[in-house]
């Protein structure tokens, strides 16, 4: 046993050694053994296209994912909504699909998905809202309504399922210390450093690429920015190649050709 203990604290200290060498974890998925039915991957193909573009040993680790996802997630619908297997894989995926690249994929400051059937209002700030991160309960909320039209309108970067979830992943890494939140720290600030570029800043205000929510603080141009990396990655890594590749590093997304 203690033969075992040093042999993993030395694994560690090179797995950390590794990671801060190479700009990404050494293993980023270990293991496979979770399942969907059949009926749950028949949405997963049908519905999902990221799920079509990867390789089997990719669909594998991703059915896992999206598996262990739902199973330590609490859904609950909201005004009479009742939460369908449909809602819940569509939501899992687009959450494993954002973390697809992370050893720590599964998203532990969160334990609840609320689903509206549209747009609710929230205490957090007494306004209307198509979704929302809850630190302090710890949940992730969703009117469906928008959920579902930002899934099904695949090229015009306004996602709020993917919005959402890069907020809940942003907290991740500002309260942990693992070797997903480091890398996503240190590409983070490259992303902020690149924005005081006097070159990238003037590319910006002539192009107006980002939609103009994005500038109403670092947080949601983060979110913004993992919208546009999913939804259009071809135009945004033609125009703004820079930031591009630090979100791509920062995901540690090297998968479905983005």
């Amino acid at each position: 046993m203690v033969f075992l203990g040093f042999a993993f604290f030395l694994f560690r200290i090179f797995e950390n050694l590794y990671a801060a060498n190479f700009d990404r974890p050494l293993f980023r998925h270990y293991y496979v053994f979770k399942r969907l039915s059949d009926s749950q991957l028949k949405i997963l193909g049908t519905e999902f296209s990221f799920y079509n573009k990867l390789s089997e040993k990719h669909k594998g680790q991703f059915e896992h994912r999206v598996a262990q996802f739902i199973s330590e997630k609490r859904f609950i619908g909201r005004d009479d909504l009742v939460v369908t297997e449909q809602m819940k894989i569509l939501v899992a995926a687009i959450g494993c699909m954002l973390s697809f690249g992370r050893k720590n994929y599964t998203y532990a400051l969160v334990d609840y998905i609320l689903i509206y059937p549209e747009e609710f209002f929230s205490k957090m700030n007494n306004n209307y809202h198509k979704g929302e991160f809850n630190p302090r309960e710890k949940a992730l909320v969703f009117s469906w309504k928008d959920f579902e039209e930002g899934f099904r309108i695949s090229n015009d970067n306004l996602n709020v399922g993917i919005h959402e979830f890069m907020h809940a992943m942003q907290l991740e890494a500002r309260k942990s210390r693992d070797l997903d939140s480091v890398r996503f720290a240190r590409q983070f600030q490259n992303i902020l450093k690149h924005l005081t570029n006097a070159e990238i800043k003037n590319k910006m205000d002539k192009t107006a690429y980002f939609r103009a929510y994005a500038f109403t603080n670092q947080y949601e141009f983060m979110a913004v920015l993992a919208e546009y990396f999913f939804e259009s990655p071809e135009e945004f890594k033609r125009i703004f190649p820079k930031i591009y590749n630090c979100t791509k590093k920062l995901l540690n997304f090297n998968f479905a050709g983005y």
